[in-house]
């Protein structure tokens, strides 16, 4: 009978460390979560100003390009010269789009924890099955 009871104190043992092993590993997870939303939204911000400063000052140039070509040009033929920058512009929003498309498609959110979360699943597939 005493074996029975041993047995069973063992596996209570075993079970609570087992938990507590679990919620360590939780926390851990957690913490690596909040890290990475963290740098995930510096790096955004960091982004969006970058783009709104390259977009305006970009803005500025093109503006101030453009009226110095067409004053230049303008005696030549005017409907030319706003069909070129029609299609100069609209080629170069084109392009801007597709590469926007293609960063929004491969851009990887919390892959440390997913790689990380993988791992985990892995190693408790190996010990417990």
């Amino acid at each position: 009978m005493e074996s029975t009871s041993e047995n069973g104190l063992q596996l209570a043992s075993a079970s609570k460390r087992l938990v507590q092993r679990m919620f360590i590993i939780l926390e851990n997870r957690l913490q690596l979560v909040m890290v990475e939303a963290q740098e995930e939204r510096e790096r955004i911000m960091l982004a969006i100003w970058l783009a709104l400063g390259a977009a305006v000052f970009g803005l500025l140039a093109g503006i101030s390009l453009t009226a110095v070509i067409a004053v230049a040009l303008w005696e030549h033929s005017p409907v030319v010269v706003i069909l070129v920058f029609t299609v100069l512009y609209a080629a170069t929003a084109a392009f801007l789009c597709i590469k926007l498309i293609r960063l929004q498609r491969n851009w990887q959110t919390f892959s440390g924890t997913l790689e990380q979360l993988k791992k985990d699943h892995e190693c408790l597939e190996k010990n417990l099955i």
